[in-house]
C-alpha cells in the first residue's frame, strides 16, 4: 500500500471545481481513480482554508477568509466533502488496523489533517475538530493567529502556545510544515506528543525558509517522527524542472540526517496549488518508477517503508487507541 501524506483535496474541489471523483482533471495529477489505479490506498486528506490576502503561494482565491469564524465555516464545510464523496476517514488505531488487514488495490481512505489553524476559532475548540475527525494539525500556513509561518518569520502566540497544550489533551499530531523557524524552535521546546513534517523538501539541498533545517529533520527523526518529502518542483530545486532523481536526492538526505530510513516517507502535496508542469512526476503511474529508483539507493523493505509502511507504522503508534 502506497501512502500519500498530504493532498488538499477538499480545497481542489471546492475552491478550484476540480472534484476528486470526477476525471482527472487536464494539466492535474489527482482525482480518485489515478490514486487507486497508482496502488495509493491512505492518504492525509486536508482541511486547508485560505486568507483573504493576496501572497506569491496562492495569489487569489475564489473561497477565502478574513475571520476566524469564517476559516471555521470553510473547514467544516470540506470536511463535509469528504463525507460526501464517501472518502473513509481513519480515526483510531483499530480502525486503522482493520483497514490495513481488508484493504486490497482500488480502495482508498484517508486521515485528515488540518493545514492552517486559523480554523479553529479558539483552542477550546480542538476538542469539536477532533470529534470531526481532524488527528493531524498544521498549525501555520502563511501567519496566522497562532504562529509565523512560510513568508511570515515569528514564534508562537500566546494562542499557539494554548493551541499545543489542547492538541496535546486530545491526543493530536502536530504538523511542523510551513512553520516559520522561530515557530517550529519554540514547538519542538514545549511540544512533547506525535510529530511530523507531512510535506517539505531539504533546506540543505534547496535554500529557503520554507524548507527543512538539517537540525529540525535530526529532531523529528530523534522523536520517532516522519518527514514526507513534497513533489512540488520549487521545493526540491532552485531551476529547473524537477524530477524523480530530486525527489530521490532528497529522500536520501532525509534518511542520512534522521537517522534511518523508517524517519522518511511520501508527503507529495501534488495537487497543492500546482499543476503538473510545476511537479516532478507526470502522472501517478510514476509512483512505480520512484519505487525503482529508490531500489538503487535503499533495500527492497526500506523502499515499501517509504512508499507506505513508515506512515502506518507512525499512525499505528499515535493515533488515539
Amino acid at each position: 500500500m502506497i501512502v500519500d501524506g498530504h493532498l488538499d483535496i477538499a480545497w481542489n474541489a471546492l475552491a478550484e471545481g476540480r472534484g476528486f471523483d470526477g476525471p482527472l482533471p487536464p494539466g492535474f495529477l489527482i482525482s480518485r481513480d489515478s490514486l487507486a489505479s497508482a496502488g495509493v490506498g491512505l492518504i492525509f486528506a486536508t482541511v486547508f482554508t485560505a486568507p483573504n490576502v493576496r501572497s506569491k503561494m496562492l495569489p487569489a482565491s475564489p473561497i477565502a477568509y478574513a475571520t476566524p469564524r469564517e476559516a471555521n465555516l470553510i473547514g467544516r464545510l470540506q470536511v463535509g466533502y469528504y463525507t460526501s464523496a464517501g472518502l473513509r476517514l481513519l480515526t483510531t488505531q483499530g480502525e486503522l488496523r482493520s483497514y490495513q488487514r481488508t484493504w486490497r488495490p482500488g480502495r482508498l481512505a484517508a486521515v485528515l489533517l488540518m493545514e492552517n489553524a486559523d480554523p479553529i476559532e479558539s483552542p477550546d475548540q480542538v476538542g469539536e475538530w477532533a470529534n470531526l475527525g481532524v488527528r493531524i494539525v498544521g498549525a501555520a500556513w502563511g501567519r496566522t493567529r497562532y504562529c509565523g509561518g512560510t513568508d511570515a518569520p515569528g514564534g508562537l502566540t500566546d494562542l499557539g502556545r494554548r493551541l499545543l497544550r489542547a492538541m496535546a489533551r486530545h491526543h493530536l499530531i502536530l504538523d511542523l510544515s510551513h512553520m516559520a523557524d522561530r515557530s517550529v524552535r519554540e514547538s519542538l521546546e514545549s511540544w512533547q506528543g506525535p510529530v511530523v513534517a507531512t510535506h517539505a523538501g531539504a533546506r540543505a539541498l534547496n535554500p529557503g525558509q520554507r524548507q527543512l533545517q538539517d537540525s529540525v529533520i535530526a529532531e523529528v527523526g530523534r522523536r520517532q517522527g516522519v518527514v514526507g518529502v513534497s513533489f512540488y518542483g520549487g521545493h526540491l530545486r532552485s531551476q529547473g524542472r524537477a524530477g524523480i532523481p530530486d525527489i530521490v536526492r532528497h529522500l536520501r538526505h532525509f534518511a542520512d540526517v534522521a537517522g534511518d530510513p523508517a524517519f522518511v516517507a511520501l508527503g507529495s502535496d501534488l495537487d497543492g496549488g500546482f499543476d503538473r508542469d510545476q511537479a516532478a512526476v507526470r502522472s501517478t503511474a510514476q509512483l512505480a518508477g520512484l519505487a525503482k529508483a529508490l531500489r538503487r539507493h535503499f533495500s527492497a523493505g526500506d523502499v515499501e517503508s517509504i512508499m507506505g509502511g513508515n506512515w502506518l507504522r507512525f499512525l499505528s503508534a499515535s493515533l488515539p487507541s
